[in-house]
């Protein structure tokens, strides 16, 4: 049975909205919680997790889709072409496969869906006049060249010895734990590169053109400026300098790519015979998308809570982060 709040809409702001005040989900409390830590890592990391799916994806791609190291050894069009090709069917595959399930066949109707609004048609806020034609277009140009470009320099880097590669057999506890701090590594990282361009003159000049998706979706989420796409991609420069295997680097291009697609369905999570079975977006980035000046970061990491950024989607939160819009624009 459908809970509260998932076939009516919840409030005259949200068409759904989860239990409010969002909980505190970071791993990273005082004092530390052991109980709570191994609840994270199982739900994560020891069921059929979008992770541990992801993870799957990319050793896939390993074997049958990705050029090998060696290949990389030198520049050739062909495996650069080929890399670009196998990022560009993932996106398509997985934002037009979510898109097309979501808003075009309306599989899940308005169930678990935070806004009440389709989106954008017949406005020239966007290129096309069209929010999707816009997004589709940022995301399969700037969006997988700039994903392609960062991949490839780093396997070249890889394949000639300037990075460091690992394999498996010689260290597994390594490789194992490199995966589960990939995610966390990656929420740090857009942490910060996000308040960079919520900086008055990169937000007008970059980051604008993503928050013109106040109402988010699947093509949203890789919908940006180009030079907010390389500041975003270049998360993947860690592996430049700690030791990692490719199968790390391309569960890092899953993340960063296809994963920022399916955290902007505009959906919490995909039902199938109404029970949860894939966690999608997230209220805490909806409410960024909504107001703004607030939830810079994810759920994972505490930095909203610890400077003062964090709306935890009551509407208290939502006349603090107005107060503190305020202020930064009267500075």
């Amino acid at each position: 049975m459908m809970g509260q709040g998932e076939d009516v809409p919840m409030s005259r702001e949200w068409n759904y909205q989860p239990d409010l005040p969002l909980a505190d989900p970071s791993i990273f409390r005082w004092p530390p919680d052991p109980a709570f830590l191994i609840r994270w890592f199982a739900r994560h990391w020891l069921m059929l997790s979008e992770r541990v799916m992801m993870v799957m994806l990319a050793i896939l791609l390993y074997l049958t889709a990705y050029p090998s190291l060696e290949a990389a050894q030198s520049f050739g069009v062909g495996w650069v072409l080929q890399v670009w090709a196998v990022n560009m069917g993932l996106v398509i595959v997985i934002a037009g496969g979510l898109h097309w399930y979501f808003y075009l066949r309306q599989g899940q109707g308005r169930r678990l869906k935070f806004d009440h609004k389709d989106q954008a048609k017949g406005n020239r806020l966007w290129n096309f006049a069209d929010q999707v034609h816009d997004n589709m277009f940022w995301s399969l140009t700037s969006g997988v060249a700039q994903l392609t470009g960062w991949q490839v320099v780093t396997m070249w880097l890889m394949a000639n010895g300037y990075a460091p590669v690992i394999s498996f057999a010689a260290h597994p506890v390594w490789f194992v734990l490199a995966l589960i701090l990939i995610p966390i590594w990656s929420a740090f990282h857009f942490y910060w590169v996000h308040r960079l361009l919520h900086v008055p003159f990169l937000y007008k000049r970059v980051h604008a053109l993503h928050h013109r998706n106040v109402n988010i979706g699947p093509w949203s989420g890789l919908s940006m400026h180009p030079v907010e796409h390389f500041l975003y991609f270049s998360s993947l420069a860690i592996h430049w300098i700690v030791a990692s295997h490719p199968i790390h680097l391309i569960f890092h291009v899953i993340y960063e790519g296809p994963g920022a697609v399916m955290s902007h369905t505009g959906y919490e999570d995909l039902l199938v015979r109404d029970k949860r079975r894939l966690a999608l977006g997230t209220f805490y980035h909806q409410l960024h998308h909504r107001y703004y000046e607030c939830n810079y970061g994810n759920q994972e990491m505490p930095w909203d809570r610890w400077f003062g950024t964090f709306h935890d989607g009551t509407e208290a939160g939502t006349k603090d982060t107005r107060a503190r819009k305020k202020r930064m624009h009267r500075q």
